[in-house]
């Protein structure tokens, strides 16, 4: 291929780089140039283009593309037309997408104009989920190098998703008496939802004592039952397993089994036990997997559903990506901290960045609106300031210079969201930026447009944030409905930054499997004023 920037006259045959806009339309990036687009070219002025000449054994991207994808063997994958020298990959059944590592390297080590990215191995996908694609770089690639890579694709698959198969899985659950039956209920409650995202369900359920016996006489019992599909039998034991010779590993091999692994190097999940009945996997739950939230536990019964037969070695390599998000609920977070959470830090994030689109045509903006003779987000941010919060952020963005003055003299912080006009996504993220650099355990998110909320109010939800120890979300609520403001945790910087258009956290908030405290402050939790008339009402006084 020769690349380069050609004269029209000649051009026919060429490969456009770049897309040519005209007065009368547009010639596309990779379009082939034709007799008739040499005409149009020259009555449009255009005298030079930057494209591609192919040589003798070149393949365009797209075709070059193309056979990338032909080369992969189709079984539970479904493939793009090629476009752009693209080929994207979907997979076409809910399963396990595995990659070989060695193989995919292999061949983007082939030559850097053909390049394989996917989805990490052992990841859990859904039928329509994009699982890989293959990208040709430039607009022409030598044949002999398509040809190789196409090789080296028969020769070893580079990835696969392994469909889930249908099993008869089992739950024991060992009881002792500090554990609440509501504990158990919800324990099995779990396993349903992740037995039900690989189209499994809960065949049946036992309740047993904490002892070897009686919990090795119920998995004799239970893998006794003639079944249809692969067993598999998941204990959840009342108390968490700290030795091969405790009470499930004995268990399993009472019960004629064999201990694979006990523990495993993925937090959560490190307290695992798997074994096997002939081919039957019996797997000692962590106690973390009582939560919804992903730990160690999904990532071996992910494997067994899909009908992988996980050894000692799968789950000794598994450290590598195996430290998780925290589940703070769990009893023994990995994070203990040395300090009592009583001192636990908040720093409020007031924002003061929005448009205030519904204030009609004038001009008049509200933060600046006067309640007791003083612009609403001064007095906003005064209140936070005199509160017991460790520092006060202000985000500004629209119509700035004004902000800025009205705050002038208070001890705030102010950050600028240039980004501001995408919503309000962009200014908890700038917020949460700062106050996070300062250490915080906790962000207070403040809206500067709520003139009920009080000092008292922000000291209620810092006091329920310390005696939480730093480890819930704390919410305003009036007679129970949620409102604003809420303090979230230290350990929810990374989602809150990753929020994108006009809105808040409250998904964060819904999914993060947080404990939740809710604070009534009244009817402030609910006030805001995005109207004239609501500013009348709340009776302040707006100005030009």
């Amino acid at each position: 291929m020769i690349f380069g920037e050609f004269g029209v006259n000649g051009a026919e045959g060429l490969v456009l780089a770049h897309s040519i806009k005209m007065a009368d339309g547009t010639l596309p990036k990779g379009h082939v140039v034709d007799a008739a687009d040499v005409v149009w070219l020259k009555k449009s002025g255009v005298e030079k283009i930057v494209a591609a000449r192919l040589e003798d054994g070149d393949l365009g991207e797209d075709e070059a593309a193309a056979r990338l994808g032909e080369a992969i063997a189709p079984d539970h994958l479904r493939f793009s037309e090629a476009a752009t020298g693209r080929v994207n990959i979907y997979a076409s059944t809910d399963g396990l997408f595995v990659a070989n590592r060695e193989a995919v390297d292999r061949l983007n080590r082939i030559d850097p104009a053909i390049t394989l990215a996917c989805l990490a191995d052992h990841t859990h996908v859904s039928a329509g989920d994009m699982v890989a694609t293959f990208k040709v770089i430039p607009l022409a690639v030598p044949g002999a190098k398509i040809d190789t890579a196409c090789a080296e694709l028969r020769a070893t698959a580079p990835f696969q998703v392994k469909p889930f198969a249908d099993h008869a899985v089992s739950l024991i659950a060992t009881e002792l008496p500090s554990l609440k039956v509501s504990v158990m209920d919800k324990t099995a409650r779990i396993l349903e939802r992740r037995l039900a995202a690989s189209g499994n369900r809960l065949s049946r359920e036992r309740r047993v004592p904490h002892e070897a016996k009686a919990l090795a006489a119920s998995i004799k019992d239970v893998m006794a039952i003639p079944e249809d599909a692969p067993k598999l039998v998941v204990v959840f034991g009342a108390s968490a397993v700290i030795d091969a010779a405790d009470v499930i590993p004995e268990a399993i091999r009472d019960a004629g089994g064999r201990i694979l692994s006990v523990g495993m190097p993925v937090d959560p999940g490190n307290l695992m036990v798997l074994g096997r009945i002939g081919e039957t996997y019996v797997v000692g739950a962590p106690g973390c997997a009582r939560s919804p939230k992903e730990n160690g536990f999904d990532w071996v019964l992910d494997r067994i559903l899909a009908g992988e037969e996980p050894r000692a070695r799968d789950v000794t390599g598994m450290g590598v990506g195996g430290l998780l998000m925290e589940i703070q609920s769990r009893p023994q977070p990995r994070d203990v901290p040395a300090r009592k959470r009583a001192d636990a830090s908040v720093a409020i994030v007031l924002l003061a960045a929005g448009r205030a689109r519904r204030m009609g045509e004038g001009g008049r903006h509200k933060l600046l609106a006067e309640f007791d003779g003083m612009p609403l987000v001064r007095r906003s941010a005064s209140i936070a300031v005199a509160s017991r919060a460790s520092s006060v952020t202000v985000v500004t963005g629209h119509r700035r210079a004004e902000i800025e003055v009205a705050l002038d003299g208070l001890s705030v912080q102010l950050v600028f969201n240039a980004d501001y006009a995408s919503g309000m996504a962009s200014s908890l993220a700038a917020g949460f930026a700062n106050a996070h650099a300062g250490g915080a355990d906790g962000v207070l998110v403040m809206l500067a447009d709520m003139p009920g909320v009080s000092t008292a109010d922000l000291d209620h939800l810092i006091s329920a944030f310390e005696q939480a120890e730093g480890r819930a979300i704390v919410r305003a609520v009036s007679g129970g409905k949620r409102g604003n403001p809420v303090i979230l945790p230290r350990s929810l910087y990374h989602p809150v930054l990753a929020l994108e258009g006009d809105v808040g956290a409250r998904h964060i908030i819904e999914t993060a499997g947080l404990p939740v405290v809710d604070v009534d402050i009244g009817e402030s939790a609910h006030l805001d004023v995005d109207t004239p008339e609501a500013i009348a009402a709340a009776g302040g006084i707006l100005k030009g």
